[in-house]
C-alpha cells in the first residue's frame, strides 16, 4: 500500500476542512413543582456545557437568569394567545413590547416559537398560525429587530405518510391552508420548520416491524427505502428525510429544519414499550454523537443538524401515562437520571454504541490490553475509518494523514504490529486515530472530509493497540 504525500492545495482543504458540526440544545420544561431556581439552572447549564435551551413562554425569571449567560434561548408565544396575535398586530407589538424587549439582547434570544403543535390542539386553531407568525415578525421588524427567527414547531403527525422517508407528504387538508403559507413565510424570512421528532412513539406502537436497535442508534442492519435506494441506519433520520420529502414536494427544497423536541422517556407503565432507563441513556447519547460528530441527515446531508433534546428535568405535574413525567436528563434535586454526552467536551465521558449510524469498532477485552500503548475505555476518544465513503476517498484522506498529516503510520507497515489485517478500513482507522490523538482530539481533527468518526470504545482490528495519546 503506497501513501503518497498529497500537495495540491484542493485537495488539502477538501480533505482538511471540516463538516460543520451540528447542535444540541435541551427543552427547560418546567410543569412541577419542585424545580430549583432559575439562576441555579443556569449554572446547571453551564456545568454541562449547555448552551441553547427552548423554553415554553417568555417567563420573566428565566429570561432575567439568562442575561449574560451566553446560552442561547427559543422562547415561546403560547397556543392561547394565538387568536389575538393572529387579529390584531397591536397584540403582538405590545406582546413583544412587553416579552422580547426588556430582556434583549442581554438575554440572547434567537428563535420565537409560535405556538406549539397547533395542528393537534383540540381548540381548533391552526387558521390563526400563519397570520400570528406575520404579525409577530413584523412586531420585531417594527422594533428594529431583525436576529430573531419566527417559526412554529409542528408534531409528525401533519405528515399524512412517513414511510417510506421518500414518500413523506404533509396531510391534504394541511397543505393549502396553513404548510403552503408557512413554508413561504419562512422561505421569505430565512426561518426554519420547526419539528418535533420522536421514534419513542413509532417504535413503541409498532415493535413488530421496527427494532430497538434502530430506534435507539445502535449498530443495525438499517431499512433501505425502496424509492431513494437510501439505507436508513436510525428511525430519528428516517423520520426527518420524510419531513425533507414532504417539503421538497411541495417545493420547498431549500426550507431548513431544526428538530424542537425528541426523546426518550427512562420510565414508563406497563404497556409503554421501550421506555426504560437504560434505552434513554442510549438514545439520547447516541443522538448527541450522531448530531456533533456526523454530517446532516440522508436528504440534506450538508446542512447540519439543530436538535433539541427533551427535556432538562422530569416534570411531576404533567398529566398523562407515567413516561409523560420521565423524559428529564435531570432529576429536581439537580442529579443526572443517567450520565449522556450533550456536548463535544462530553463526548470522551460517556461509552458510544454506534456513531452516526456506522460500524462501531469492538472494545477488547481486557486481556488484549498490553504493549507499551496505553488503552482505556474511560474517559478517552479514538478516530476511526468511515468505510461507506468508498475507497478512494478513504485512500486519499490516508494518504494525507501518513503525508502532510504527520501520523505516525509505521505500525501499519509490512511487518509491523498493525499490518495486519490488511485492509484499508483498518489501515485507515489506525492512520486517522494518530492523527486525532496527536492533535489532542481537537473538535474538528476526526473528520478527512467525512472519511472518519468518533467512538468511544477501543477500537479493534486484530491485535492492533490504537493509542489514546502522544
Amino acid at each position: 500500500m503506497s501513501y503518497t504525500i498529497i500537495t495540491t492545495l484542493l485537495l488539502l482543504s477538501t480533505i482538511t476542512s471540516s463538516i460543520a458540526t451540528g447542535t444540541i440544545g435541551v427543552n427547560y420544561g418546567r410543569i412541577a413543582n419542585d424545580l430549583p431556581d432559575p439562576t441555579k439552572v443556569v449554572q446547571l447549564l453551564k456545568a454541562n456545557n449547555i448552551d441553547h435551551i427552548k423554553i415554553f413562554d417568555t417567563d420573566s425569571n428565566v429570561l432575567k437568569a439568562l442575561s449574560g449567560s451566553k446560552i442561547t434561548v427559543t422562547v415561546c408565544l403560547p397556543n392561547e394567545v394565538l387568536k389575538s396575535a393572529a387579529a390584531d398586530q397591536s397584540f403582538t407589538d405590545n406582546w413583544v413590547q412587553s416579552n422580547i424587549l426588556p430582556y434583549y439582547p442581554s438575554t440572547i434570544i434567537d428563535a420565537i416559537a409560535v405556538g406549539n403543535e397547533v395542528f393537534v390542539d383540540p381548540n381548533n386553531i391552526t387558521n390563526f398560525l400563519v397570520p400570528a407568525m406575520k404579525n409577530v415578525y413584523n412586531s420585531l421588524i417594527n422594533h428594529d429587530i431583525h436576529t430573531i427567527n419566527v417559526s412554529s414547531p409542528i408534531a409528525l403527525s401533519a405528515l399524512a405518510t412517513s414511510y417510506p422517508s421518500s414518500s413523506g407528504t404533509f396531510k391534504p387538508d394541511l397543505i393549502e391552508p396553513v404548510m403552503k403559507p408557512m413554508l413561504t413565510f419562512l422561505k421569505k424570512t430565512g426561518s426554519f420548520l420547526m419539528v418535533n421528532v420522536y421514534p419513542f412513539f413509532a417504535y413503541a406502537a409498532n415493535t413488530d416491524t421496527i427494532s430497538l436497535d434502530y430506534a435507539l442508534l445502535r449498530e443495525n442492519d438499517g431499512v433501505k427505502d425502496p424509492k431513494s435506494g437510501i439505507t436508513y441506519k436510525s428511525l430519528f433520520d428516517a423520520q426527518i428525510d420524510a419531513v425533507y420529502a414532504a417539503m421538497n414536494a411541495l417545493q420547498f427544497n431549500d426550507v431548513k429544519l431544526v428538530v424542537s423536541e425528541t426523546g426518550w422517556p427512562s420510565k414508563g407503565d406497563s404497556n409503554e414499550i421501550g421506555a426504560a432507563q437504560d434505552n434513554a441513556a442510549q438514545y439520547n447519547g447516541n443522538l448527541v454523537r450522531r448530531v456533533l460528530t456526523g454530517s446532516g441527515s440522508p436528504l440534506r446531508p450538508n446542512d447540519p443538524l439543530t436538535v433539541y433534546l427533551f427535556a432538562l428535568f422530569n416534570e411531576n405535574q404533567k398529566t398523562g401515562p407515567t413516561s409523560e413525567r420521565n423524559y428529564g436528563l435531570f432529576y429536581p434535586n439537580e442529579q443526572k437520571v443517567y450520565d449522556v454526552p450533550l456536548s463535544m467536551k462530553d463526548l470522551a465521558n460517556i461509552p458510544s454504541a454506534v456513531s452516526n449510524g456506522s460500524k462501531t469498532a469492538v472494545a477488547p477485552s481486557p486481556s488484549s490490553n498490553g504493549g507499551d500503548v496505553t488503552v482505556s475505555s474511560v474517559g478517552q476518544t479514538w478516530c476511526v475509518a468511515n468505510g461507506k465513503v468508498g475507497e478512494k476517498k478513504l485512500q486519499e484522506a490516508l494518504d494525507y494523514a501518513c503525508g502532510e498529516g504527520g501520523a505516525d503510520c509505521r505500525p501499519i507497515q509490512s511487518g509491523d504490529t498493525c499490518y495486519n489485517p490488511n485492509t484499508l478500513e483498518a489501515h485507515a482507522s489506525y492512520a486517522f486515530n494518530s492523527y486525532y490523538q496527536k492533535q489532542a482530539r481537537a473538535s474538528g481533527s476526526c473528520d478527512f472530509g467525512g472519511a472518519a468518526y468518533v467512538v468511544s470504545q477501543p477500537p479493534r482490528y486484530g491485535s492492533c493497540k490504537f493509542p489514546t495519546g502522544y
